[in-house]
């Protein structure tokens, strides 16, 4: 063992007060296992603006309880020296149903409490957009939420907001880092072990006052008294996680029937044990037990939250008997549609305003349909990068500052923003004003997906595949993008001899080049440590490719647009097929697609 590893394991040993996690490293040094002790010791988990997230395991590089202190211990000094009066304003901390979400809060709370916060700290499990809703609605300086949303069952994270209740986004999370680095030391006042007693005004339970304000607050999106709806049944699953009793609420406060719940997985459990991964996203394998529940009750509507409730996935079953997941996309306009159409319930005072002044905003990877039907109908269409801490305070800004009414925001990930209840995406929300819709839907003799095709006819189809492969190195990801770039020798076309895939602008927001404008200088935020790339063709299709910055991923984002259906999906057959084999090449960069692919 060389002396570089034993320093390392002296440190991590001197500070860490975990049994469990001090065990796992010392029985990694008795079995002289130096690379997977270098892979643990050596870096750092690095605190961007999604916060942490990781496998819980010991050491450095992971989320575990010394990790959780030193982010807590930096954050709190950040927050001290950043926002006035920051401790009589205290931090809201919530936590999901994993393992080690409660106690990753609890010593949260106990640092920020050993330097004088109030600490509004939920005493149950909640949705991630409790946290975001909270934080300005109590007033408080900071929240934080311990999830790691749809993440296998192994990671946990630590996701932070600022007193807009939006998520964090640069310049703080390099602030928080540096603050980070500079209080590694556990501080010797914190005693962390120590069990939560509301008994004073600087340990608060948000609870009951959160969740009453927050369904008051939804409920002005309702409009089922306006309007009439069928009395059909919804499945609803909360997917292993902690979306059961708060989307039950939320229905009740648009008053609509109770759903059906799919019994295995309604109620929290950190071993997700009936799905490989807790991600609605994932499509009909997460959503067997739920396809399956809508036929024993002859339902044909099903909602999906992810484990954390900030995401909502849908499925219909079609007239011929098939079920369709309908993807982000999909969703996202069709959410859009109804925000549209239902624009004063969104206004302040329900007044009509001109259509110029509502906002709607998606992102760099979403579809270009909501940009289409912007230019059709007069709304502003804001594009932000990849993420909610974009939209979610792009939104904040356009409100606060330009005086603009926000409708509706997505990104293609299954994650919406109705109205400006809270900044940031919300599952349970989203959950209720879909069942709203496609309820409206039903009574009318119509479905979801025939309002769908109704909305390409009047917009035109735009078709998108997007999925991703497994990449586990990050050199291997820069090596991958740095052969696409070619030194600034961008392919000029993907299709040979096709002219309708001739390259007609790219946009690299890693480098900063956007050869869409005169200057070649892209408009949107640059980042050097994210990779992404947008080619755009002749024919109108766009594709992305990017690094997911919370997942192992090379994710691929294809769209074609077009007034014949047939042609578009025939056209992103090939468009997918080119992207694969010329851009990403899997057999020769060893990616690894997904298991049912």
């Amino acid at each position: 063992m060389t002396d570089k590893v034993n320093n390392l394991i002296n440190q991590w040993l001197k500070w860490d007060k975990n049994e469990i996690t001090r065990k796992e490293i010392e029985q990694l040094k008795e079995s002289n296992n130096e690379k997977e002790l270098l892979s643990r010791l050596e870096e750092r988990i690095q605190f961007g603006t999604a916060g942490l997230r990781g496998a819980m395991k010991a050491g450095f590089s992971c989320m575990n309880d010394l990790t959780v202190t030193q982010a807590s211990q930096g954050l709190c000094e950040y927050v001290i020296e950043t926002i006035d009066q920051s401790k009589s304003k205290g931090i809201v901390i919530g936590y999901d149903g994993r393992h080690n979400s409660y106690i990753f809060a609890r010593i949260t709370a106990a640092t920020f409490q050993s330097k004088g916060f109030k600490v509004y700290l939920f005493s149950h499990i909640v949705p991630t957009p409790y946290v975001s809703f909270a934080v300005p609605n109590l007033k408080a300086a900071i929240g934080v939420m311990i999830t790691a949303s749809h993440n296998p069952k192994n990671d946990n994270g630590y996701k932070v907001y600022w007193e807009t209740g939006c998520q964090i986004n640069t310049p703080h999370d390099k602030g928080i880092s540096k603050k980070i680095d500079e209080n590694l030391e556990p501080w010797s006042n914190v005693n962390t072990s120590a069990e939560i007693k509301y008994d004073n005004e600087l340990m608060i339970d948000p609870l009951s006052t959160i969740t009453e304000l927050y369904n008051k607050n939804i409920k002005e999106y309702s409009i089922g008294g306006k309007i009439e709806l069928a009395n059909e049944p919804i499945v609803y699953t909360a997917m292993h996680g902690v979306g059961g009793v708060y989307a039950k609420k939320a229905f009740e406060t648009f008053q609509l029937k109770p759903f059906i719940p799919v019994a295995q997985q309604i109620e929290p459990d950190a071993e997700f044990p009936t799905v490989t991964y807790p991600n609605p996203e994932e499509g009909k394998g997460a959503l067997k037990l739920s396809i399956e529940t809508a036929e024993a009750n002859n339902s044909r509507l099903i909602l999906a939250n992810d484990p954390d409730a900030d995401r909502l996935a849908v499925a219909e079953k079609l007239v011929d008997g098939s079920w369709k997941v309908f993807n982000g996309n999909e969703i996202g306009v069709l959410l859009a549609d109804w925000a549209w159409t239902n624009r004063s319930t969104l206004t302040k005072g329900n007044a009509t305003l001109e259509n110029n002044k509502y906002l709607m905003i998606n992102t760099a990877v979403s579809s270009a349909m909501l940009k289409t039907m912007s230019e059709k109908e007069g709304f502003i269409h804001q594009e932000c990068l990849t993420g909610f801490k974009w939209i979610g305070n792009a939104a904040y800004n356009a409100i606060t500052n330009d005086g603009i009414t926000f409708l509706f925001g997505y990104e293609e990930a299954i994650g919406f923003q109705y109205g400006d209840v809270s900044f940031d995406k919300d599952g349970v929300r989203a959950a209720a004003i879909f069942a709203e819709f496609a309820l409206s839907l039903y009574k009318q003799g119509s479905s979801v997906q025939e309002h769908l095709e109704s909305m390409y006819k009047r917009y035109g189809y735009h078709i998108s595949k997007n999925r991703y492969f497994f990449c586990y190195e990050s050199s291997k990801m820069v090596s991958i993008f740095n052969k696409i770039r070619n030194d600034g020798k961008y392919l000029t076309n993907l299709g040979q001899q096709d002219e309708q895939f001739t390259i007609t602008r790219i946009r690299d927001l890693t480098t900063g080049y956007d050869n869409g404008y005169p200057d070649c200088k892209a408009r949107l935020p640059v980042s050097s440590s994210t990779q992404m790339i947008t080619f755009y063709f002749k024919n109108g299709g766009i594709a992305t490719l990017r690094g997911s910055g919370t997942e192992p991923k090379l994710k691929y984002y294809v769209e074609m647009i077009g007034q014949v259906k047939s042609d578009v999906e025939a056209t992103l057959v090939k468009a997918v097929e080119l992207v694969i084999n010329q851009l990403l090449k899997p057999i020769e960069n060893q990616l690894e697609p997904p298991k049912d692919d």
